[in-house]
């Protein structure tokens, strides 16, 4: 992918900033060298605050003064663009453009609610391109079993299957919105697109959504079929559709792939065409900027498996970092990369780095050989017997040592914090 362009720096706020959208918002452009990005979100505890540098609460959409409370956040930290990381904020946003001092990236208004309707997109869509059969009284139904979703929801949130008469019944029951649509037991497809408003569709990928939960795809992969660039050119054609966008497909008993759904929006698992060499929020900033671009997607297999991550917040502060060398930065042989990823993270945020080691053997030599000449501010080699605690200055520093021993020794006599290896995770800040 390339822009052609020098770009001013762009101030971009994922809003909200909690979901699995933001995550990948998050990684596909937090390292741009034209985006500062920000975040906003609900009060309600959630993920945000450990990943973006810059959060700011704000109320949800829906509740009173939402754009008020929004807008302060865009007008105090000069937003240009707001990037929406769930469907139902898709169309607050979309609906409020013209208040927002911050360009809203996205389709045209008309799109986000037409997609936010599985009923309307269906209808719309209707003779296009395969589509489920969506019954519309109980008495349509002749196959079963059948299933039901929310007409506007996301995820998997509200779906059921319903057997039988009596389980639609009391589904029904239980929540009469939800439309009732033909079972597809085929495996499930997303396609990732990209479309230029005016060169039309420029890329699209299907990935299969091997393990999902939640409605998210845990583990997917890409798969080469034809239908998915037929399909993604008919949907553009009748659906107005600007940067990236996905839909999802799933097989029939007889293998036909029939639509699920059509969102004008990243998709959670987008990640997969990043890997493929495809920056699909990236390439919506430049949409939306009206820059050309060109794409260049990998021609190799890949496939992504998700899992949770752990990341923390502490109430202490370290101005050094004391670092142990065998064992502990090199283990069985081989440099340690988290706790290299660790130390540069310390660097960036000025944090001293001293190696603090009894290491038998040319020190020099065994920097030099590992490729961490010049990283330490400061390498203090210890004789044989030497505390490590006499050698730490600082009142607020960390060690990180192998040597329970050492630990303790060091925290008796310093009450410094102290890691292992195991307990490093702790110490990364991850936020942008």
């Amino acid at each position: 992918m390339n822009c052609p362009h020098k770009v001013a720096r762009w101030r971009v706020l994922v809003f909200p900033g909690a979901t699995e959208i933001a995550m990948e918002l998050r990684q596909a452009l937090g390292w741009c060298k034209e985006i500062a990005l920000f975040s906003a979100g609900s009060h309600v505890s959630n993920h945000a605050p450990f990943v973006f540098a810059r959060h700011f609460v704000t109320p949800d959409v829906g509740q009173g003064k939402w754009v008020d409370g929004l807008s302060s956040v865009l007008a105090a930290n000069q937003i240009t663009h707001i990037f929406p990381a769930h469907d139902e904020v898709l169309v607050a946003l979309a609906e409020n453009a013209t208040r927002l001092k911050a360009k809203v990236i996205t389709s045209p208004l008309e799109t986000c609610r037409l997609t936010r309707s599985k009923t309307a997109t269906l209808q719309r869509l209707l003779n296009v391109i395969p589509t489920p059969e969506l019954f519309q009284t109980v008495e349509a139904i002749k196959t079963w079993p059948v299933f039901l979703k929310p007409d506007r929801g996301q995820g998997s949130q509200g779906t059921a299957l319903a057997k039988d008469i009596n389980e639609l019944t009391a589904l029904r029951a239980e929540n009469p919105d939800r439309i009732m649509l033909e079972y597809l037991d085929g495996p499930e497809f997303t396609v990732d697109c990209f479309s230029d408003r005016e060169r039309g569709l420029q890329y699209a990928c299907g990935r299969q959504r091997r393990r999902i939960r939640s409605g998210i795809a845990m583990d997917s992969a890409i798969v080469d079929d034809n239908r998915f660039w037929e399909y993604a050119e008919k949907i553009s054609r009748v659906i107005s559709l600007h940067g990236a966008w996905f839909f999802q497909v799933k097989a029939d008993h007889c293998g036909a792939l029939k639509l699920m759904e059509v969102s004008p929006r990243i998709g959670g698992t987008s990640a997969l065409s990043r890997a493929h060499g495809v920056n699909l929020p990236l390439l919506s900033l430049y949409e939306s900027e009206r820059l050309p671009v060109q794409i260049l997607a990998g021609f190799y297999g890949v496939e992504i498996d998700r899992a949770l991550v752990n990341r923390y917040r502490h109430n202490f502060n370290y101005r050094a970092l004391y670092i142990d060398f065998d064992d502990t930065l090199i283990v069985h042989g081989r440099v340690n990369a988290e706790l290299v990823k660790l130390l540069y993270q310390a660097l960036n945020r000025g944090v001293r780095l001293i190696l603090l080691t009894r290491h038998t053997g040319d020190l020099t030599e065994g920097l030099r050989r590992y490729r961490l000449h010049g990283l330490f501010d400061e390498v203090v080699h210890l004789r044989l017997k030497e505390p490590k605690a006499d050698s730490i200055r600082e009142k607020e520093a960390v060690l990180i040592d192998d040597s329970f021993a050492e630990r303790m020794a060091v925290r008796m006599a310093t009450g410094i914090p102290v890691f292992d290896t195991s307990m490093i995770e702790v110490l990364f800040d991850e936020r942008l």
